[in-house]
């Protein structure tokens, strides 16, 4: 097969791309990623290529949905805890007599 051969030739001397047709809610999709992150729409696309390929530029999505669950403790919750610590790490050498 023809096409198969032109595939299996595709490397890294591959510069340039010329993308036709491009559906309308793709290309909105491309044009909000760039907004979204500061990119070009060029740098956009790739960027899109290579998180949907697996490419080297690939990133795990990060996601956020569970952050209100995480915090920081003030000093008077970590004080607090420090000094629960410290009563539970307390040997008493009754016991192990």
């Amino acid at each position: 097969m023809q096409n198969d051969a032109r595939d299996e030739s595709v490397g890294d001397d591959m510069k340039a791309i010329t993308l036709r047709n491009l559906p309308p809610d793709v290309a909105k999709a491309v044009k909000q990623k760039a907004r979204r992150e500061g990119l070009s729409l060029n740098r956009a696309i790739i960027r899109l290529l290579e998180e949907t390929t697996g490419g080297s530029g690939s990133r795990k999505e990060i996601h956020h949905d569970l952050d209100h669950l995480a915090g920081r403790w003030s000093e008077q919750e970590y004080q607090g805890f420090v000094e629960a610590l410290r009563d539970q790490r307390r040997i008493d050498p009754e016991m192990w007599r």
